[in-house]
């Protein structure tokens, strides 16, 4: 590779340190035309021999903006001239949202992760790749900060992470694993944006990302400019700095649980777990907090909507032993004690 390749480079190290791809490997690639996705395609394009995978891209157009038949054109038009296939959809974001009553970027996300997911399932693909960077994450850490996030929002967007889904197969329903993969994390904009001037790649400019209308936007727009100008210039690597020492100690702390729950769990099916009420109540608090966390998620798949205060109340209810009582942190599972014992059942 010649010098002006170093973010290729870079990212091929990245690919290989946290070993995001391996050989054979088939992989979905979230494009909207923009720099940053345009830059990871680009870049695994430029590197597929030497990884040895096969590529596709998706592509959703959100009917939100004049430009996006445009946008979806270029796209497809430059799949075309690299031939790798492109799998193109049409989604109209602002009637969904309305219709599911969610904000319209909220909408576009979920739409977004739920093509992916179909493109991989239609094209047999194992991994799907999204053109997250170094700014995206410090942006999200700050948001999360803004939040009153604990340590599992401060790191940030992941680099790798697994999601499950069920897929028919004839009339028995499967559970399958597919890995998201984000090979240009440690790239900053920047250099994202002079990669593709470098490349001649004349990526599409969402002119929204400019408007401060979602919390996002301001971030990007106003606050980290400031910090930058008045506070640390280099506040994306520290914030990145950050979410990397954050993510590693939720991965020590992963380990803890999975270890403390184990020797809490009496029992544990499809529709419910018991845990030891007694050794619960000898655990720090955080530890507590933390199984608790862990075991509806196990129960019922997710802890959304499950804030600070609903887990306090549990460990209040663990703690006075109160029985014929029992608390409901969400719709989808309750908790209760009896006979000395904590039961997470789904509801």
């Amino acid at each position: 590779m010649r010098d002006r390749d170093d973010l290729q480079r870079r990212v091929l190290a990245t690919i290989q340190n946290y070993n995001l791809i391996q050989k054979g490997d088939k992989i979905v690639i979230g494009v909207s035309g923009g720099p940053d996705s345009m830059c990871l395609l680009n870049c695994l394009f430029c590197l597929q021999k030497i990884l040895g995978v096969e590529l596709v891209v998706a592509h959703i157009n959100h009917m939100l903006r004049e430009e996006a038949e445009e946008e979806t054109k270029y796209v497809q038009e430059f799949c075309d001239k690299i031939d790798i296939p492109c799998f193109v959809k049409y989604a109209d974001i602002a009637k969904l949202s309305q219709e599911q009553k969610l904000g319209t970027e909220e909408m576009g996300r979920k739409m977004r992760y739920e093509f992916f997911e179909e493109v991989a399932k239609q094209a047999e693909a194992n991994k799907i790749a999204t053109a997250h960077n170094s700014n995206d994450n410090a942006e999200t850490v700050l948001m999360n900060l803004l939040r009153g996030s604990g340590i599992s929002g401060l790191k940030g967007i992941e680099i790798k992470v697994d999601r499950n889904w069920k897929q028919e197969d004839g009339t028995a329903i499967k559970e399958k694993s597919i890995e998201y993969i984000r090979p240009i994390l440690e790239c900053d904009r920047a250099e994202i944006e002079a990669y593709c001037a470098e490349k001649g790649l004349n990526p599409k400019i969402d002119r929204t990302n400019l408007e401060n209308d979602y919390t996002r936007n301001k971030i990007r727009n106003q606050l980290i400019p400031y910090l930058q100008k008045d506070f640390n210039p280099n506040v994306i690597q520290s914030l990145n700095r950050l979410s990397e020492l954050a993510g590693e100690e939720e991965e020590y702390f992963k380990e803890i649980i999975l270890q403390t729950y184990e020797t809490l769990k009496i029992g544990e099916n499809e529709k419910e777990t018991i845990l030891d009420l007694k050794k619960f109540n000898h655990l720090p608090k955080v530890i507590k907090a933390r199984v608790l966390l862990y075991t509806i998620n196990k129960v019922i798949g997710t802890t959304q909507g499950i804030g600070k205060v609903h887990i306090e109340d549990c460990i209040k209810l663990c703690a006075n032993n109160i029985g014929n009582k029992y608390l409901t942190p969400n719709k989808n599972v309750k908790i209760f004690v009896k006979q000395g014992n904590i039961f997470v059942k789904k509801m």
